[in-house]
């Protein structure tokens, strides 16, 4: 069992998933950073001072300014900014990667070589025939190069 878990864990495939992953949550924290730290204020600047943070509805009693008060005081918050934030986020993570694959996919396509041609069609009966064949297997017939 150890010789066959060893086997798997150093396949090629699995060293690159681990690769990508690091340099997924890598990307991710890059991704976060940009959607929090300059996309989002920007957005907030565009309509009118906004912060997505402080968006949220307090269940119960007591309003309060920001949601760190509201979270301090221990009352119940629907935290619908947070999850503007997060959709904002997972939008601009999935388009990154989207460009990312794609520009990978342009460098990495291959010319199609075409298929070695293996078969001929006799001039007698039109049937497919192997390219190095004399005869005809179909209407006997002998075929001239």
């Amino acid at each position: 069992m150890w010789k066959e878990f060893k086997a798997f864990a150093l396949k090629g495939n699995v060293i690159d998933l681990a690769v990508g992953v690091i340099i997924g949550g890598a990307f991710g924290k890059i991704v976060s950073s940009l959607v929090s730290d300059i996309i989002m204020p920007l957005i907030g600047l565009l309509l009118g001072d906004a912060d997505f943070t402080n968006l949220f509805i307090t269940f119960g009693d007591g309003e309060f300014n920001t949601l760190a008060a509201a979270k301090e005081a221990g009352a119940a918050t629907l935290n619908y900014g947070l999850f503007l934030n997060n959709v904002l986020d997972f939008l601009i993570i999935a388009f990154s990667i989207f460009i990312v694959i794609k520009q990978l996919n342009r460098f990495m396509r291959k010319k199609e070589v075409p298929a070695p041609v293996t078969t001929k069609t006799c001039g007698y009966c039109f049937s497919t025939i192997h390219k190095d064949a004399s005869r005809c297997p179909h209407c006997t017939s002998v075929i001239e190069e």
